[in-house]
């Protein structure tokens, strides 16, 4: 009996030993930290998180400890920067102090520590060059992808017109458009929209994206060694995203049969071929590289184009005004016959205005993804070590009021200047900002135009109630903002 009490005085004084020592090491990094509410052990600040919201808490902590904050992932600290003053001085003019990715254990689990979005160093350079040239050679960034964009857009209309004026829910048309556009650069394939197996595995990869940002999938984040043996819905995540690189593995295996050296069809052949040149056996071209970053770079293309289309027609809707005046500057630059073209778009300032405000308004990736530091530095005043994840809140450079006269509302004069004309605006960080932002944006940037212009050239867009009784406004879910689901009625303008 003495020797049960004698143990159980160690085992308590040994936990009571850990637990202070855990609660000095917080305080002292705690203290040399740019300001944030003070962390649990293990936990850090997951319990105020959870109580808020991630965004809404995010948000929180800019208004009240300033542009430039901290908050405990677990026993991980994470800077947080508000604002876009914060985010251009971090990413863009000193681009190469917070040019790492940070820590993301679930993805990391997802992509089982490869693709191009994790890497870092070399690894991510030579990953980078890479993409980038090839993508390029297959039309990234050129007139040459205008033609794929362009028949997609034909795709669409067919499907509308078939819908005969009956009112539907475009969400999963749209992504499975933007899903093609991507397909076409990375596997030379497309995708029927009523190809039922696609259209899941879609769907499936929504879902997906949901449950990350459930509290489950931000209970991953911070506690991933207990997150990985405990049951919970967070378990779904992995096979529902397993399911699109599951197709992409099959494509490579059939690529890899009927690979020509000499006449590379797509991105995948590239790759095969790099990977067949390289002799170092530490390089970056290999087989999980391969998968799971043409797994990146569907999940980063369709999900998101996707969403941004859908939540531009609910804005057409909501605003016929808007419509009409879109359809009156197509109709005097383009007509009702011939295609648009991506040239089109510098004689249309208020198309190019209108989509620069759907993609702010939308949001659609609000904190960014989440950066780390390639040194130690000192930044505002405050000392962060290197590996230190760093997470831009890109919602606050959306609506930065310094950037944006009405942030919360829809204003297409936040891209048009007196005379009506298009202008550029800092605060717009879509597609983040420095050398690790989206290398997709050219092709996104095509896409949206030839998609809006087209369909509003042929259809008018209505709602199935009265336009002033439609919510239309984002709803904020964590890592990605969804629109609500509401009906279309696309009316053929012949």
């Amino acid at each position: 009996m003495l020797d049960l009490r004698g143990s159980a005085v160690i085992l308590l004084a040994f936990i009571s030993s850990v637990v202070i020592f855990l609660f000095i090491k917080l305080t002292w990094e705690w203290k040399r930290m740019p300001p944030g509410p003070f962390p649990l052990p293990v936990v850090g600040n997951f319990l105020q998180i959870r109580k808020e919201g991630l965004v809404p808490y995010l948000v929180k902590m800019g208004e009240t400890y300033g542009p430039v904050s901290t908050i405990y992932m677990g026993s991980r600290p994470m800077v947080i920067l508000n604002g876009y003053q914060a985010v251009k001085e971090a990413f863009v003019d000193r681009g190469d102090d917070f040019l790492d990715r940070g820590k993301m254990p679930l993805f990391e689990r997802v992509y089982r520590n490869g693709s191009l979005g994790l890497a870092n160093g070399m690894d991510w350079k030579q990953l980078r060059q890479f993409s980038i040239l090839t993508l390029r050679d297959f039309g990234l960034g050129k007139k040459s992808l205008e033609e794929p964009i362009q028949k997609e857009a034909q795709y669409l209309v067919e499907h509308f017109r078939r819908l005969n004026k009956e009112p539907v829910d475009p969400s999963s048309t749209m992504i499975c458009a933007s899903s093609n556009i991507i397909a076409s650069l990375l596997m030379g394939k497309r995708y029927k929209y009523s190809d039922k197996k696609w259209i899941q595995i879609l769907n499936n990869v929504h879902e997906a994206f949901h449950l990350v940002c459930s509290l489950w999938g931000q209970m991953y984040d911070v506690l991933p060694t207990l997150m990985r043996v405990m049951p919970g819905p967070h378990n779904n995540i992995f096979p529902l995203f397993q399911e699109l690189m599951d197709v992409i593995e099959e494509q490579i295996k059939s690529n890899l049969a009927t690979l020509d050296p000499n006449c590379p069809r797509d991105y995948i052949d590239c790759f095969l071929i790099r990977m067949k040149q390289e002799q170092d056996p530490k390089t970056p071209f290999n087989m999980i590289n391969l998968i799971t970053t043409v797994t990146d770079m569907f999940l980063g293309g369709a999900e998101s184009t996707g969403i941004t289309l859908n939540f531009g027609f609910l804005i057409f809707i909501k605003y016929p005004e808007i419509q009409a005046k879109l359809q009156e500057e197509i109709d005097q630059v383009i007509g009702h016959n011939r295609e648009p073209l991506v040239e089109d778009r510098n004689n249309m300032p208020y198309m190019n205005a209108v989509i620069h405000e759907i993609q702010r308004y939308s949001d659609v990736f609000p904190m960014g993804l989440i950066r780390s530091t390639t040194r130690d530095i000192f930044y505002h005043g405050y000392h962060i070590p290197k590996g230190t994840d760093v997470l831009p809140v890109l919602t606050t450079a959306l609506k930065d009021p310094s950037q944006f006269k009405t942030p919360s509302e829809i204003n297409i004069d936040h891209f048009l200047d007196e005379s009506g004309q298009f202008k550029k605006n800092n605060g717009f960080m879509v597609f983040g900002a420095g050398k690790r932002g989206c290398a997709g944006e050219s092709m996104v940037r095509m896409q949206l135009f030839i998609f809006f212009t087209t369909i509003l050239q042929k259809f008018t867009l209505k709602a199935t109630v009265d336009p002033k009784d439609l919510d239309i406004n984002p709803k904020e879910s964590g890592f990605e903002t969804l629109p609500p689901v509401h009906k279309v009625i696309f009316i053929p303008r012949e």
